[in-house]
């Protein structure tokens, strides 16, 4: 009983450091003189430390909670500990002072699943009520855990909202048109990484195509953007903008309904990559105000589209169907599926290793590339740009420092994915054989069934289920 003695002294600890920083009121009004303040040490320590928790901590944390690894309760535990810290000191600093905003508010907000969170684990730990209670606070307990990338984002997001002082008045209808869809790009982006490099097991089991998934994902918001991008009555004067915005909403649901047709009975579908071909074109044809913004916006659209190719190149020809596909066992008794990698490196019943590899390889293009796609244009709001164009910045340099952000955060995303299929009980334990060292997997249930051995150019990949962190 020792371990949650302590982790209960730890929660106590957090709620006194956690307390004060709940009570702090920001500004309503700023004078010229707090608005322009230097920024002191103290928020810049506040600002690293908090994209370092909530980016990379607690992420690493959630996966190894999924995984069981013994590694999860210390570093979830030091995350708490530290964003704790994090909360005092962006409550404490001096010099420039903000409005308050969205920031302030979702920092109280997440005092709610972090509090939650923290006494779910102690409560597990506890190994009491086995038969009645403890089943659904495991459910919750993976829950809320699988929440804080989404919570971390939004929340670094809003940070650096309220530290540039962007999105009020008129530009909140741009910010949020913006930085949805850019982080609804990185999203498509992170799910399709999952599924292409860990997720043939779940994709077999769910009998449906990834491009089924994606087509009523583009069909809701597409109904969603349908109604919401003209301001005013509907008979009202259209501004140019309005009608584009408008007509890409109507094409995203009709294209998506024929997606969602052609994808039943597990079919692959080419429909979604040729959506996010013609969003992209008409992102590259979206005249700016500024030049700079004009040219930001049309090399997203180019980076969509290249985004869309690679996609209808992946659908078509890596994972041809007349490919045959042999009769492996797998756990849930399914042997057949068009999605493995397996399909990709068999033309005469043997494991082609060398096209294997290249398929690997290829297929980190297109979540790359929406991925870039996401970043740029989250960075491509008037008043980003309006802040880049008075600094004499060119186009070139701008998007060249967002590649180098995507290519910082997918680095971050497969490092995940590369986590969970080998960390916990994911993990291999290494056989020696004749002719060499053989890995090979621990025992999986049946919620862990492996992509099979004999499919792969090397260690296979676990896909874990949903229901513990």
């Amino acid at each position: 009983m020792r371990r949650p003695v302590a982790l209960v002294r730890l929660a106590f600890f957090l709620l006194v450091l956690v307390g004060p920083a709940v009570a702090h009121e920001h500004h309503g009004e700023l004078s010229e003189e707090q608005a322009h303040a230097p920024v002191d040490a103290i928020l810049w320590i506040h600002i690293f430390l908090q994209a370092a928790i909530w980016g990379v901590l607690f992420p690493v944390g959630m996966v190894l909670g999924m995984t069981r690894s013994r590694w999860h309760v210390p570093l979830q535990s030091a995350g708490f500990a530290l964003t704790a810290a994090g909360y005092v000191l962006g409550h404490s600093h001096g010099g420039r002072a903000f409005l308050a905003g969205a920031h302030g508010i979702m920092a109280n907000i997440l005092f709610v699943p972090i509090v939650l969170q923290l006494f779910l684990g102690i409560y597990l730990k506890l190994h009491i009520h086995e038969e009645t209670i403890r089943p659904w606070a495991v459910r919750l307990h993976g829950i809320v855990g699988k929440s804080y990338p989404v919570l971390g984002w939004t929340q670094m997001l809003f940070g650096a909202i309220a530290f540039r002082g962007y999105c009020r008045g008129d530009n909140l209808g741009q910010c949020l048109a913006h930085y949805l869809m850019g982080t609804g790009f990185i999203a498509y982006g992170t799910i399709m990484s999952i599924l292409l490099l860990v997720g043939e097991a779940w994709v077999r089991r769910s009998g449906r195509s990834p491009e089924w998934w994606d087509s009523w994902v583009i069909t809701l918001w597409g109904i969603v953007n349908t109604f919401t991008e003209h301001h005013g009555p509907v008979f009202a004067a259209w501004s140019v903008k309005d009608m584009q915005h408008t007509i890409l909403g109507v094409l995203w649901w009709a294209g998506g309904a024929l997606g969602i047709f052609l994808s039943r009975n597990n079919q692959r579908s080419v429909v979604p990559s040729g959506i996010i071909f013609l969003t992209g074109w008409a992102m590259s044809e979206h005249a700016q105000a500024l030049m700079l913004s004009t040219q930001v916006h049309a090399v997203f659209g180019y980076t969509l589209m290249l985004a869309a190719v690679t996609r209808l190149i992946e659908v078509c020809f890596i994972v041809p169907k007349f490919y045959p596909i042999p009769s492996v066992e797998v756990s849930d008794g399914d042997s057949h599926s068009e999605h493995t990698l397996a399909d990709n490196g068999r033309e005469d019943g043997n494991v082609g290793s060398g096209k294997v590899a290249t398929v690997k390889a290829f297929r980190h293009l297109p979540p790359f590339l929406l991925v870039s796609a996401g970043l740029i244009f989250m960075s491509a709001t008037d008043e980003e740009l309006d802040f880049v164009h008075d600094e004499g910045m060119d186009h070139v340099t701008y998007i060249l420092i967002m590649f180098s952000v995507s290519f910082i955060l997918y680095t971050l995303i497969i490092s995940l994915i590369n986590l969970f299929a080998s960390s916990g009980r994911n993990g291999f334990s290494a056989i020696v054989v004749d002719n060499g060292i053989e890995l090979a997997p621990t025992p999986t249930t049946k919620w862990y069934s492996r992509v099979p051995a004999a499919e792969l150019d090397g260690p296979p990949h676990i896909i874990g289920d949903d229901e513990d962190e």
